[in-house]
């Protein structure tokens, strides 16, 4: 009976198509790969070239499929894998055949070795003059990742985005370890899988990408994950095409989510929504980055900050790329962090606690840029992700203090008192160390102790204007100062610069 019952199991199971995630050093061209095996020109919509948040998708090759994860890097593949969620069953390294290894590229290499799933490399940019690939194989080895021409048993693709070269022997590569690894799904079953993108859309409300990875869902069913629950209003394809029904390895657009779940979360049918919704309550829920708890050291500033983004994807990306900022003198702290446009509780918030807005890929409200204006609140918002990390050391460097450094220049004996006035002496002395320059501060030493400071206004020698006067030399100046000086006091003569410290 055990035999027959395994044997059934068996037939139930159907094969899946493989998800692929792309990984690797951020001008290697993994977005140029996937424009050119969608035919879409995914570079040219996006700011900069770079692939700012999630993306899932599905191909065809000779008739069968292959489903993309395009993560905008690490971190976020890194995010689903921490909480637990296999995302992808083959990674893709992509590696510049001109450049070579990028630390970016031994990060890809350890995420991947940590996920434990199956290589492929794909050396990038071959058709250029100036390409080893050679070269890179052997970098490669010496990152502990031997492909097949080296001895070892990683696939490696030599291609090209620009031409094409490659990209189907890459494809069918990727079909081929797909099924080494008999990929398989059951349908029959309640549908189980990941959040790869989240975020709130205008009109249809908290809408999510999520990638099945076993059975399956359609419209009406009762989902929810960790921090989101509800019934699904509508399913679409990643060409936002309405579908009946998401099967393994779909990427699937989901909509009637009650607000925003988190990417990375995993995603189950549910038998009804008193059973989502005790789920749910069972979950310790917490925002990234926001409620933690600061011990800040004397002497350090804080800089708060309320983070709005298109999507949860570039929420993680940016609080990831926030955490590598130095901060030995001024601590960032995450007030708010959420998807949506920027309205005027963002501003009332940011009024109260002194806070920076910092926007991604979003706009602001009318009303919440008027109320930012009349009450001096900051609202950045960048479309370059990189440059908005840039924009927050800014922040930052403009909350350190200059830090005053002390010149000394020389000292002068007082001989006479020729004049004195309010605030103002002119004297006669003698420069014993140093010199004395015109415009420079003075503390006058009495005794060996500072009864008072000043400025040099004037210096004269023989009824003479000068600019400074050396050791051993005797001269007249025009003090202005809170002193009242006598002869035998000691003047010194000095300059302040002010240094300031960056991020």
């Amino acid at each position: 009976m055990a035999k027959k019952s395994k044997q059934q199991k068996k037939d139930i199971l159907q094969p899946r198509p493989p998800v692929v995630v792309v990984l690797g050093h951020v001008d290697s061209g993994k977005t140029s790969i996937l424009d050119y095996i969608r035919k879409t020109h995914v570079v040219e919509k996006e700011s900069g070239g770079i692939t700012q948040h999630i993306g899932a998708y599905q191909v065809d090759c000779q008739g069968k499929s292959i489903t993309f994860i395009d993560t905008p890097g690490h971190e976020a593949f890194s995010a689903m894998r921490s909480r637990g969620a296999r995302v992808a069953d083959i990674a893709i390294l992509v590696v510049d055949a001109c450049e070579g290894i990028k630390p970016q590229t031994k990060e890809a290499i350890s995420h991947i070795k940590k996920a434990g799933i199956p290589m492929i490399i794909a050396i990038n940019k071959i058709d250029r003059p100036e390409a080893q690939s050679e070269k890179v194989k052997g970098a490669l080895l010496k990152e502990e990742v031997a492909v097949e021409s080296m001895g070892g048993d990683i696939p490696c693709v030599e291609v090209s985005a620009k031409t094409g070269q490659g990209i189907n022997e890459l494809l069918e590569m990727m079909i081929l370890i797909g099924e080494m690894n008999e990929l398989h799904g059951d349908d029959k079953k309640p549908a189980e899988g990941v959040v790869v993108e989240s975020y709130l859309d205008p009109k249809r409300g908290p809408t999510a990408t999520v990638l099945i990875r076993d059975g399956s869902t359609v419209a009406g069913d009762v989902v929810g994950t960790a921090s989101a629950y509800g019934k699904i209003k509508t399913l679409e394809n990643f060409q936002s095409k309405k579908i009946d029904k998401a099967l393994p390895s779909c990427p699937v657009i989901v909509t009637g989510f009650n607000e925003v779940p988190e990417v990375g979360e995993k995603f189950y049918k549910r038998e009804s929504l008193e059973e989502a919704l005790s789920y749910f309550q069972k979950k310790e829920r917490k925002k990234i980055g926001e409620g933690e708890v600061l011990k800040i050291e004397p002497g350090k500033k804080v800089l708060n900050l309320i983070i709005k983004a298109d999507v949860r994807g570039s929420i993680q990306a940016i609080q990831e790329i926030l955490k590598v900022l130095p901060m030995d003198e001024v601590i960032l702290r995450t007030l708010k962090t959420e998807v949506g446009e920027i309205n005027e509780s963002d501003v009332k918030l940011a009024m109260a606690s002194n806070a920076s807005i910092i926007g991604f890929r979003i706009k602001a409200t009318p009303n919440a840029v008027s109320l930012a204006e009349r009450s001096g609140v900051k609202v950045l918002i960048y479309d370059i992700i990189y440059e908005l990390a840039q924009g927050v050391r800014s922040l930052m460097n403009n909350l350190i203090k200059p830090e005053i450094v002390r010149h000394d220049l020389g000292r002068m004996e007082v001989l006479a008192i020729f004049r004195t006035e309010k605030n103002r002496q002119i004297v006669g002395g003698r420069v014993i160390s140093g010199e004395v320059k015109r415009g420079t501060k003075i503390e006058v030493m009495r005794n060996e102790e500072i009864v008072g400071k000043g400025k040099l206004i004037q210096l004269q020698q023989n009824k003479r204007e000068i600019d400074r006067i050396s050791q051993n030399q005797e001269c007249g100046i025009l003090f202005e100062g809170d002193a009242k000086i006598q002869e035998g006091d000691a003047l010194e003569f000095y300059e302040e610069e002010k240094t300031k410290h960056t991020v």
